[in-house]
């Protein structure tokens, strides 16, 4: 009989049973001793709901805009790399589950499967994360070939010049499956010839600017979001020079460890944007609780990662359906339970950071 799977957290324990070792620890590690990849959990235990009582709940609306885009929910998708890792219809399978969700995904450069075969998937809201490499022709032509086929737009990482020390994968000798391939980055030629990731992690540029996120702007019109900001004079600076949004993000704390959980350093960063540009964050969100403390602290909507892959694992694209359905059932009854029949409801007043627990 087939396990009753109630919770998102649940999804994990599956896909390591299911999983190669090196392919599970390559998605669950986080940086060095791992600090920063439990803080990202542990933080939101430190955060408490206050809720309002007799407020009529009987429609809970969900239901929000990203630059523009019109959504079912602030709950979106992550970019998360080599998803044919996790099951063999890979971001195939991602896509069609967000676009069922009526919600954003965000397809990562190092996917196994292309630009184009995640568009010929069919309708959809996606954007495009793009890692720049030493050779900016090559970020110039993935953004192109982005904006051709209809992604909405461009999630630039900021906090990846050069690749964290991730120890599982040094133990394991982490190396994409022979049967696999950066998609991405095939010839055209058919030869099926790819960047291996050794490569592909040594041509990133640590160079990476403020000037290249202005430079990204003369080569699209697609706006651009700064993913992997930290701090308020960050965001501040990503504001100054272009950026449509903020993705507060510790990369799943798969870079550098010690960082602050997200959730922690959220609310400065949404006090320094002042309302100017959307405000999202990544990092450690399992619950309706958490997406709900997010916006709270003034997040217009949160990214999932590990959850979509785990759930890919288990059971493809059902399995990152469920995900999101999970989670969007959990965000409806915490906004009931809440006394917040919309999103707009969800204020400051509505959580406080308990002293200790």
């Amino acid at each position: 009989m087939k396990k009753q799977i109630t919770n998102v957290n649940e999804y994990e324990g599956i896909a390591k049973e299911k999983l190669p070792k090196m392919v599970y620890d390559y998605y669950a590690s986080g940086a060095e001793d791992q600090w920063t990849l439990k803080e990202n959990r542990n933080a939101f235990s430190r955060i408490l709901l206050r809720p309002r009582i007799l407020v009529d709940v009987s429609n809970v609306d969900m239901t929000t805009s990203i630059l523009g885009f019109k959504i079912s929910m602030p709950i979106m998708i992550a970019p998360t790399g080599m998803q044919k890792m996790a099951h063999p219809q890979g971001e195939l399978a991602t896509a069609r589950a967000a676009s069922e969700a009526d919600t954003i995904m965000t397809l990562s450069t190092v996917s196994t499967c292309s630009i184009e075969e995640v568009a010929s998937t069919g309708p959809g809201i996606r954007f495009f994360q793009l890692y720049v490499y030493k050779d900016r022709n090559i970020a110039a032509q993935l953004v192109k070939r982005a904006e051709k086929v209809g992604f909405k737009g461009i999630v630039l990482t900021v906090d990846r010049p050069f690749l964290g020390h991730k120890e599982d994968d040094i133990k394991n000798r982490f190396r994409l499956p022979p049967h696999l391939t950066l998609k991405n980055f095939e010839k055209n030629d058919g030869t099926g010839g790819s960047i291996q990731i050794s490569h592909a992690r040594g041509q990133i540029d640590p160079s990476l600017n403020w000037k290249d996120v202005k430079w990204l702007q003369t080569i699209t019109s697609l706006p651009i979001l700064v993913k992997g900001v930290l701090t308020a004079v960050d965001a501040r600076l990503a504001i100054e020079n272009g950026a449509a949004g903020i993705i507060v993000s510790n990369h799943g704390a798969r870079q550098l460890d010690y960082v602050p959980a997200t959730i922690m350093v959220l609310e400065e960063i949404v006090e320094a944007v002042e309302g100017r540009v959307p405000v999202l964050v990544d990092g450690g969100i399992r619950r309706g609780t958490d997406v709900f403390k997010a916006l709270a602290l003034g997040a217009c909507g949160v990214f999932i990662g590990r959850a979509v892959v785990f759930s890919l694992a288990v059971d493809g694209e059902a399995g990152v359906r469920k995900v999101l359905k999970m989670l969007r059932d959990e965000l409806e009854m915490t906004m009931a339970l809440s006394g917040c029949p919309s999103l707009k409801d969800i204020t400051r007043d509505r959580i406080k950071f308990a002293c200790s627990l």
